[in-house]
Formats: structure tokens, sequence, C-alpha cells
């Protein structure tokens, strides 16, 4: 008998002594990623028939007369840039650009453009912002619609998470909204 109150006695000892909460696993923490002051620097070359301001924290890769890169290797992120000549053809670059930038909607949520002009320097441009998941956030084009045109793709060493690149892409997006801005053509 002495046995059994002391099992009904651990039992009610079990059952009310040790009221905790269902223990909640905690959320998965985010990196609070901190990035330096944006800084600028003037891009000329002479293989090339434009200038305009980088970051100072990409690189430039010079690929041929008509391709360049900026990669910033803090980021994993490339900018893929690609010149052509304008020579009645510019109804296709736009076209060709178009698609590039609607390629991605199959995994996008949303498109939005920005439209530059400057008419005193023949400057008109389009910045092209993907949210979702898509392999290129960001896209831009520049010409001035008679003899030169400009495309731009950024893309990110990483798997296509649109919450882990954010706050790079807002970043990068500061200093290509910079390198519209100041986009020159040398002649």
């Amino acid at each position: 008998m002495k046995k059994l109150g002391l099992i009904a006695l651990a039992l009610l000892w079990m059952l009310t002594g040790c009221r905790h909460e269902t223990p909640i696993p905690k959320p998965r923490a985010m990196l609070r990623l901190e990035y330096p002051p944006a800084a600028y620097e003037k891009f000329a070359h002479s293989s090339y028939p434009f200038t305009f301001d980088k970051s100072i924290y990409a690189r430039v890769e010079a690929k041929a007369d008509t391709a360049l890169n900026l990669y910033y290797p803090a980021m994993k992120a490339r900018i893929y840039m690609t010149y052509a000549p304008v020579h009645g053809n510019l109804r296709r670059l736009l076209s060709d650009a178009d698609k590039l930038t609607y390629k991605h909607a199959v995994k996008a949520d949303d498109f939005k453009h920005r439209i530059y002009t400057d008419d005193r320097r023949r400057i008109f441009a389009r910045i092209s912002l993907v949210s979702g998941n898509a392999a290129s956030p960001l896209q831009f084009l520049i010409t001035d619609s008679t003899r030169h045109f400009v495309t731009g793709s950024l893309y990110f060493r990483a798997v296509p998470n649109y919450d882990s690149i954010r706050p790079p892409l807002e970043y990068i997006r500061r200093d290509v909204q910079r390198l519209v801005e100041s986009w020159r053509w040398k002649d």
C-alpha cells in the first residue's frame, strides 16, 4: 500500500508540479550586413565610347571592346555590361533587352522600372528591378537612341533567394543609379 501511495504522489507531482509552456524553437537569425559608405571614381577607358562613375568597391573586368563587368567581391556580385553600336537596329536592341528582363518572369513577383532621360546629353536609360527569386534582380539599358546602346545585368554568385540578396541588391541599386546619372558618351 505504501508503494501505491508513493506512485500516486509521484504521478500527482509530475502532473501538477512542472507546468512549463510547450517549447518553441527560436526563429532563424538573419545576418546583419553592413557595407561601407558609397564612394565613387570615374571610369574611362580608350576602348569604350562612354564614361561613368563606378563604386570604388567594384573591380572593372574588361572583357572585350563590347563587354565589361563590374565585380563586387565582398558581395559576390557581378554586373555584366554589353555595348552595341546602333545601326538602324534600335528597335531590335530594345526588344532583346526586354526579353532578357522578362525572361525572369517565371520566378519574379513584380517588375519595377525607373526611366531616366537627359535630352541635353542624349542619355535615355531604364533601370528594371525584379523582385522575387529571379536569377538577375536588376537590369538596365542606356542609349543615345542613334549611335550607342548598353545593357547591364546584375547576378549574385548565390542561390537566388530574394530575402537574402535584398541588402546587397539595395546597395548595388544605388550604385547603378549613380552609374546611369553620371553616364557620358565620349562623342
